[in-house]
């Protein structure tokens, strides 16, 4: 079993990669291979790597567990700290987060109003913004520093060198140069490029390592996200949304009531694990309270019983998913996460079922209202997650890696439920296998749609559905809803088999194998191939298989459904892949990986806009039922 790596901070790696001569980087790959399995852990915390006889790496992590200086990583050849040995052993141990969380500020002004009356969040939001502004209009957008502008352009130009290399070719060395300029990133106050830039390395490492939860979707979102934040920054014309913010600003909320909704484990790549509770104010606002710290799944598993940190409240995770809080001097963040500041006072409110209070109305709309209104949405923060909706379904059936359902209104289509998070070792997935197991149940589904699958909802809890005969039976300590990351359900959870031949037929005439997905069978697939085979292969796999097909063999699918904006962008994407110039002598020379790195984020892009469509369009229904196809 190989020793667990401490964090190592990207700017520390990338300057031990930079340091070494053009020879030793060619070797840099085979090196780092292999070294997590070499590695000792110490007794007294440090981590040992050696190198035949003569070379021993010690990482000695801070306080916190990183590597966040260079003097933390030694090793004892002669050309140490320049030696090969060094840059391995950082290269193998995992990225460090960008920065550490910062402690949350404390506003003097935190409290209820003057009159003890309760402020609205929006109303205490808007007092706090205006307390704080400046006389410059609201509207106006400040211009990028000069270091700001120059450190975008070299973000833009390693992520395009990094695409034109794909995963193949992008080793250490690529990896290097991307975090070496998302540190420069960082310096000059662009967190967001940074943290695109550190998700596209540990994409490329995944790939490269080749692990289970590695997708090349995700990777290929990853790169566009980083190719448009960069281009953006760098032509100046970006706003403070794509800046983004390293501080998380909390601003006094007053007094506020709140009723717990449901809790869901965390658990991140980075190694951090912990849990976050979502609640409800009276008027429908959302709140949050999360406890994520280092871990990992040890800690996602443990937290949802863990005590809540705000305001002295004697009520743990649990408790308060299915109760409630009076919380006075509240300080709450943009995304409506509720900090624990030292001058907020919490008391617990007894709890309140779905079927009342503030929970009420989001059963109360179809899903398809809900998605709509999500997808409308400006997408200005991408790390921001998405909302929560809540819907009553009919169970259909399983059907390969998800759950069919149909929604309980009018010419539902079908509904797919996946795993929220889909670790074997927390209960998402065995919950929903079981729940497949009972066709025709009735369900009240809370969960978050997966905006990048046609008609899916990843669900978070479940509850029975108010007066409906064959649906679940749960604890009356429960409140009705059972949280699918802790809670397990059991059979007696369940109705009895005798009622289920009866309520099978509600499930709908729609056989589960037959389940409609306009976004797989869309044409656009083609596109979304050729994207992948860019991220995966480099700019060389472009060319070579726009080469052995004819353009209108490959894209003329694409033309005769009406695609012609995607079947355009595609072959000029080819085009650009397969450009070779050549130099005064007519020798071959390498093209700038600008002109591909453009094509590919203009096919990205478009690609990306019109599966929101098919994605939105698959949450509606014709008359009969069926989900429209795509055109």
């Amino acid at each position: 079993m190989s020793t667990e790596l401490p964090p190592v901070a990207p700017e520390v790696l990338a300057e031990a990669v930079e340091s070494l001569t053009a020879r030793l980087r060619k070797k840099l790959d085979d090196a780092t291979a292999g070294c997590a399995d070499a590695a000792t852990r110490e007794t007294d915390g440090s981590v040992t790597f050696r190198f035949g006889e003569d070379a021993v790496v010690t990482l000695r992590p801070g306080p916190a567990g990183t590597v966040t200086e260079a003097g933390q990583a030694t090793c004892t050849c002669l050309l140490a700290p320049r030696c090969l040995h060094r840059a391995a052993a950082l290269g193998a141990a995992p990225l460090a987060d960008a920065a550490p969380p910062e402690p949350e500020p404390v506003p003097e002004s935190a409290g209820s109003a003057a009159d003890g009356t309760e402020r609205a969040p929006a109303a205490a939001s808007a007092e706090a913004e205006a307390e704080g502004a400046s006389d410059e209009p609201a509207e106006s957008v400040p211009a990028l520093t000069a270091a700001q502008l120059g450190a975008a352009a070299a973000l833009w130009h390693a992520a395009a060198e990094a695409l034109a290399a794909g995963v193949t070719a992008g080793g250490a060395v690529v990896q290097a140069e991307l975090l070496r300029a998302a540190h420069t990133a960082r310096l000059a106050g662009l967190p967001r490029a940074e943290a695109a830039a550190l998700r596209v390395v540990r994409g490329l490492r995944a790939a490269r390592e080749r692990r289970t939860a590695h997708r090349l979707g995700d990777l290929t979102g990853s790169f566009r996200e980083l190719l448009h934040t960069a281009g953006v920054l760098a032509s100046g014309t970006a706003g403070p949304a794509l800046t983004g913010t390293s501080r998380r600003a909390y601003t006094p909320g007053g007094s506020l009531r709140v009723q717990g909704l449901c809790r869901e484990p965390v658990l991140s790549a980075t190694g951090y694990g912990g849990v976050v509770t979502h609640l409800l104010a009276p008027d429908g606002s959302r709140y949050s309270i999360s406890d994520v710290r280092p871990g990992g799944l040890a800690r996602a598993r443990g937290a949802g019983r863990a005590s809540v940190a705000l305001g002295g409240a004697t009520l743990d995770h649990a408790g308060l998913a299915r109760g409630g809080l009076r919380i006075v001097g509240a300080t709450v963040s943009p995304e409506g996460r509720l900090g624990a500041g030292r001058g907020v006072k919490a008391t617990p409110l007894p709890g309140a079922a779905w079927t009342d209070g503030p929970a009420a109305p989001l059963f109360a709309r179809p899903a398809a209202e809900a998605v709509a209104e999500l997808l409308a949405a400006p997408a200005e923060a991408a790390e921001t997650e998405t909302a929560l909706i809540g819907c009553d379904v009919t169970v259909v059936g399983a059907a390969g890696d998800h759950l069919l359902v149909r929604e309980a209104v009018p010419h539902a289509p079908l509904l797919r439920l996946l795993p929220a998070h889909p670790h074997p070792e927390l209960p998402h997935t065995e919950n929903l296998r079981r729940i497949a197991s009972y066709p025709g149940l009735r369900l009240r589904v809370l969960g978050r749609p997966d905006l990048d699958r046609a008609a899916t909802l990843r669900p978070v809890a479940v509850g029975p559905v108010p007066g409906a005969q064959y649906t679940l039976r749960l604890p009356e300590d429960w409140l009705g809803r059972a949280d699918l990351g802790y809670d397990r359900l059991q059979g007696e959870h369940f109705p009895a088999p005798a009622a289920a031949t009866e309520a099978a037929g509600e499930a709908g005439p729609v056989p589960a194998a037959d389940a409609p997905d306009p976004l797989a069978d869309a044409p656009l697939w083609r596109v979304r191939r050729l994207l992948e085979t860019g991220v995966a292969g480099g700019r060389r796999a472009v060319a070579e298989a726009a080469r052995g097909t004819a353009a209108q063999a490959a894209y003329g699918p694409l033309r005769r459904a009406g695609l012609t904006a995607a079947a355009d962008l595609a072959t000029a994407l080819a085009a650009e892949a397969d450009r070779r110039p050549r130099d005064a002598f007519g020798r071959l020379a390498d093209p700038s990986p600008d002109g591909y790195a453009w094509a590919w984020l203009a096919a990205a892009t478009h690609l990306a806009a019109a599966e929101r469509s098919l994605v939105a369009a698959s949450w509606t229904a014709t008359p009969n039922g069926a989900t429209p196809a795509a055109s």
